[in-house]
């Protein structure tokens, strides 16, 4: 397949750009639909050589109509190139803006805002899961329950996102587990950076942690050592196949990745019975934290 100047200066762009990883993913995917638009002929041939040009809103106005119907889909669904939802097409907007924003273009606003919230629970609901987590701490747990349970108790204190969870190491720990410290990390990149900072530990995250951290500690000595907070429990692989067509096994206690962690929260909601007092997605119950009982930095000096 021929390869254009436009998209190997989008490349360059995106390697630099200080986003989230799910933004990455969301960029990642306009810039698989911007490159087969190119291979279909559907836009002007001054976008193939420069990214300047293929940001134009002429270019992007072509391209957009385009990846709604859906014919720049990668992959068949039953058979067919179903239009994409209106969730997705609001998103791939708002990457079209980043781009153009990170390249120092004016910002289009092609994108009809942000897209709706979907319900978050109440302070009550948020006050009984801190009750039934406490409850769990009590008795006997599965390892995946002590892991989900220490991050749903960091998630109510501190409201990390995933992304920001998953990047947490030791050291962002206080002594005694008192509090704990979290880089912000927002999907729209720079322009709307957050400040990290400490955030006071409750004694139902430092309870959580000390069913956590001995039971990461054994995993860790299996895999070899890492400093991050979240390690896997199992074994698994990577997806990538050696030349016999079998994927090689990576131990457990290595470093948990965000889609493995969403995935044991959306598995844990269910085989915990938290159905009735999580959301579906963590990242409600993030913002019902920030919206009921929003954190607060601490200064380093409250933390001795």
């Amino acid at each position: 397949m021929p390869e254009y100047l436009s998209i190997t200066a989008l490349d360059a762009l995106l390697a630099d750009l200080d986003v989230g990883e799910a933004r990455r993913r969301q960029l990642g995917m306009v810039r698989g639909e911007l490159r087969r638009a190119l291979l279909q002929d559907a836009l002007p041939d001054t976008a193939r050589g420069s990214l300047r040009r293929l940001l134009e809103e002429g270019a992007l106005g072509a391209y957009l109509r385009l990846a709604e119907s859906g014919a720049l889909r990668s992959r068949l669904v039953n058979g067919e190139r179903p239009r994409t939802s209106v969730a997705t097409n609001e998103i791939r907007r708002q990457c079209v803006d980043v781009l153009r924003e990170a390249l120092g273009l004016p910002v289009l606003q092609l994108g009809g805002g942000a897209l709706p919230l979907q319900p978050t629970p109440e302070f009550g609901d948020l006050a009984a899961l801190r009750r039934r987590l406490a409850q769990d701490l009590a008795g006997h747990m599965t390892p995946g329950q002590v892991r989900l349970t220490a991050v749903l108790a960091l998630v109510l204190d501190a409201a990390p996102r995933s992304g920001e969870l998953v990047e947490q190491r030791l050291d962002d720990l206080a002594p005694g587990n008192t509090a704990v410290y979290v880089e912000r990390r927002p999907q729209h990149g720079s322009s709307q950076a957050e400040a990290g900072g400490w955030f006071e530990l409750s004694t139902l995250s430092r309870a959580a942690l000390d069913r956590w951290l001995p039971l990461r500690q054994e995993l860790v000595m299996r895999a070899h050592g890492t400093t991050k907070l979240w390690v896997s429990l199992h074994p698994n692989h990577d997806g990538v196949l050696d030349d016999d067509g079998q994927a090689t096994l990576r131990p457990e206690g290595l470093p948990l990745e965000e889609n493995g962690l969403i995935t044991s929260y959306r598995r844990g909601r269910g085989q915990y019975a938290l159905g009735d007092l999580v959301p579906v997605k963590l990242e409600q119950l993030r913002r019902a934290v920030i919206a009921e009982t929003p954190p607060a930095v601490v200064e380093t000096a409250e933390l001795a």
